[in-house]
């Protein structure tokens, strides 16, 4: 039986997880209430703490430190979360505590199936707590100390969100391959026409470049939900190197070591490293080149020191890869800034950044180079990038 999970910490919201599930029943749905307390529960429970606290360090619940215990019980619902294969849905409710707790668990459940968390936190910064997940935050209005007439409603509400959801998941279609691949905004013309002469074979899947963009496309390459990647924007590894706010992280890239997933990259926007209003620059980058995107976006131009420095970053994780790899470099240009007579135009810069890919990776017969002499959004380049990837998709 596949069950609405219904979570929260019992010793402190017994209460609202007695009424939420009461209120899923009512609409149809099975709930299926999970304690994740610390202390004893003041309500009965269909999953008690001390079973959750069972996948997690050993006397998790018995320290006397909130936070300690709260860090550990979410280590131990992530790993319960992940056991789990009934899971028709998962709710949850909480504050600070509760709300990280409980999403832990949502994370590590697939992409696509329900997964609802009411929060104190639902109206601040929510990225600690969705991660790559899709989970929809509801806030509270009120805290959680009771029943009243305001939360009654919020949380009627979100039992009949949850039960609906999990009635009738949508599930991820299969059939055409779906591909990965990588945009910003001065690299949409390249993408634009990769996807148009791509055509119908496979399902194009496009992810803005912004850290969050790459974290979740190779997620999703490690997943099994992607079955090739054309990284043409490769930014977020100058953000990662050098400071800019939109980092993808240390990870970027490995989840193509990992899968050997069949990959086509590029270079495109790494002229630029991003930062927000022009007054969030750090100081040490006083004197440089830049561009205002707009009032809240300011584009920073990468040096050729810069760029030696992520040429060879993106070739030390591609020798990595024991997969079909094909590398596109575009001679003239890798932005739409970066074009002659544009805001970035600087081809030593350029030739830095190519020289590095080419002496750090080393070429094979499956890890290739290919320079174009094109711009990165010129038509020839789209048309090189697909036949790449058609010719190392052919050889699989």
């Amino acid at each position: 039986m596949r069950r609405i999970y219904v979570v929260g910490t019992a010793d402190t919201k017994g209460e609202e997880l007695s009424f939420l599930a009461a209120r899923i029943r009512a609409a149809g749905g099975t709930p299926w209430i999970v304690d994740v307390g610390i202390r004893e529960p003041a309500a009965s429970v269909d999953v008690s703490a001390d079973e959750v606290a069972a996948f997690g360090r050993s006397g998790l619940r018995s320290g006397t430190d909130r936070g300690t215990a709260v860090a550990a019980m979410a280590e131990a619902f992530a790993a319960f979360a992940a056991s789990r294969d009934d899971v028709a849905g998962m709710i949850g409710i909480g504050g600070g505590g509760g709300t990280s707790i409980v999403t832990a668990g949502m994370r590590r459940l697939p992409i696509g199936l329900p997964k609802l968390m009411v929060s104190t936190l639902a109206s601040g910064d929510v990225a600690p707590y969705v991660g790559l997940s899709d989970i929809v935050m509801m806030p509270s209005i009120t805290d959680m100390a009771g029943l009243n007439r305001i939360s009654r409603v919020i949380l009627e509400n979100a039992a009949q969100a949850i039960t609906a959801m999990s009635a009738h998941p949508p599930a991820i279609a299969t059939g055409r391959p779906a591909i990965g691949l990588t945009m910003f905004g001065v690299t949409t013309a390249a993408v634009t026409q990769i996807v148009e002469q791509l055509g119908a074979a496979v399902e194009p899947v496009v992810f803005h470049a912004t850290g969050t963009g790459g974290r979740t496309m190779e997620m999703l390459v490690d997943s099994g939900l992607l079955g090739g990647v054309i990284d043409i924007t490769t930014t977020e590894v100058a953000d990662y190197l050098f400071g800019g706010v939109l980092p993808a992280g240390p990870e970027r890239l490995d989840c193509i070591a990992r899968t050997g997933v069949p990959y086509v990259g590029s270079v495109g926007a790494c002229d630029m490293i991003n930062f927000w209003a022009r007054d969030t620059v750090p100081e040490r980058f006083a004197g440089r080149l830049f561009y205002q995107h707009n009032a809240n976006v300011t584009l920073m131009r990468t040096t050729p020191e810069e760029n030696r420095a992520i040429g060879e970053w993106i070739g030390g994780k591609l020798n990595l890869c024991e997969g079909p790899v094909r590398v596109l470099l575009p001679e003239k240009g890798v932005s739409a800034l970066d074009i002659a007579g544009g805001a970035f135009w600087d081809p030593e810069a350029d030739r830095a950044l190519f020289e590095a890919i080419e002496t750090t990776v080393q070429w094979t017969a499956r890890r290739r180079l290919i320079r174009l002499p094109h711009h990165i959004n010129d038509p020839a380049f789209a048309a090189a990038a697909v036949a790449a990837f058609r010719d190392i998709t052919a050889q699989e």
